[in-house]
């Protein structure tokens, strides 16, 4: 399959995915009783994140033109990927580099995040039948040139064993934060009350801790979180809420809420789910960025200046997770 054939086949997908068929339709319902945290609006969003940031013709035309891809992959690599299932279709982006590199996907999809991928290559497969040699699902990833793998910071130590003789990108726990001046409007704290709870929380660019300047005045903040006090029916995440509060009380901890996320006075950059951690600065917040910047737990940072309000879960093509060039990566496979 020749480069622009491979482009005009994501832009095809782009198109599917945002005319919403009845058979995607199902899909998506499906999804959501395989996983209680995919609920349709969340599906909806990472979906349509997809299909305007990563499958528009202009996009992909930029981003192809942006590295020297081969027409055709004279020696195509076996490229074992393992994909997390935090929020949906995660490791999609993934997929994409590999595609259009022209080399070969071995996926093993996570248990949490399948109905979706799946059918999205089952579609692409009745467009077009080369697609069966370039995207193989497999259990055991076994004999691959170089492999992609995305998890825990438990797993990723399994992940740095056995694959340590291939080349490969192991990637970890990641989370985002906010350095807020006590100057946002209300429009910038609606845009924050996104970029926390989006997807639930559960995503690396999920805002999970906030920098706050002395006699900061949470009321606004609060109020801006209202838009998600619906999360207060979901089941799973009702059932976290209530634990981090059981905890927060038998320890006499101080906390805000408006009763659907619980604000708590803590150093820790990641927090529970339902849970958002602050922290207090004095003087300007310029040690605590630099401070950032170099800390790899840290995948964005967020506020006037940094990367705007409400942005954290619209992910361009080049915003590749951790730093690491994934399209550069696989382009140097056998050079």
């Amino acid at each position: 399959m020749k480069l622009q054939e491979r482009i005009d086949l994501l832009v095809k997908l782009g198109q599917y995915l945002q005319a919403d068929s009845p058979e995607w339709a199902a899909t998506k319902e499906n999804a959501e009783r395989q996983n209680g945290w995919f609920t349709q609006s969340f599906i909806e969003l990472a979906v349509d994140n997809i299909a305007n940031n990563f499958l528009q013709p202009a996009v992909l035309k930029t981003f192809a033109a942006a590295y020297t891809i081969p027409e055709a992959q004279a020696s195509p690599k076996k490229i074992g990927l393992v994909m997390a299932g935090n929020i949906p279709l995660v490791g999609f982006h993934d997929w994409l580099c590999i595609f259009l590199s022209g080399h070969c996907a071995f996926v093993k999809p996570s248990s949490k995040d399948i109905v979706l991928f799946k059918h999205i290559i089952e579609k692409l497969s009745e467009w077009s039948g080369e697609i069966v040699y370039q995207t193989v699902f497999a259990d055991m990833l076994k004999g691959c040139d170089a492999y992609i793998a995305t998890g825990s910071n438990n797993s990723a130590r399994y992940f740095d064993y056995y694959f340590s003789k291939y080349p490969h990108i192991i990637r970890r726990n990641r989370t985002s934060v906010a350095i807020l001046t006590g100057q946002e409007t209300v429009a910038d704290l609606e845009q924050l009350a996104g970029d926390v709870n989006q997807y639930y929380g559960l995503g690396c660019r999920n805002v999970t801790k906030l920098y706050v300047p002395a006699n900061y005045d949470f009321v606004p903040l609060l109020g801006a979180f209202k838009q998600y006090t619906d999360f207060a029916d979901h089941n799973k995440y009702k059932n976290n809420y209530d634990y981090q509060l059981a905890i927060l009380l038998l320890n006499n901890k101080y906390y805000m809420t408006n009763g659907a996320v619980l604000l708590v006075e803590n150093e820790a950059l990641f927090s529970a789910i339902s849970q958002l951690h602050y922290q207090f600065y004095n003087g300007n917040s310029t040690e605590i960025l630099a401070s950032l910047h170099k800390n790899h737990d840290v995948q964005c940072v967020i506020g006037h200046g940094l990367l705007p309000f409400g942005q954290a879960q619209k992910p361009s093509l080049s915003d590749f997770a951790d730093g690491v060039d994934t399209m550069q990566f696989l382009l140097t496979l056998g050079s």
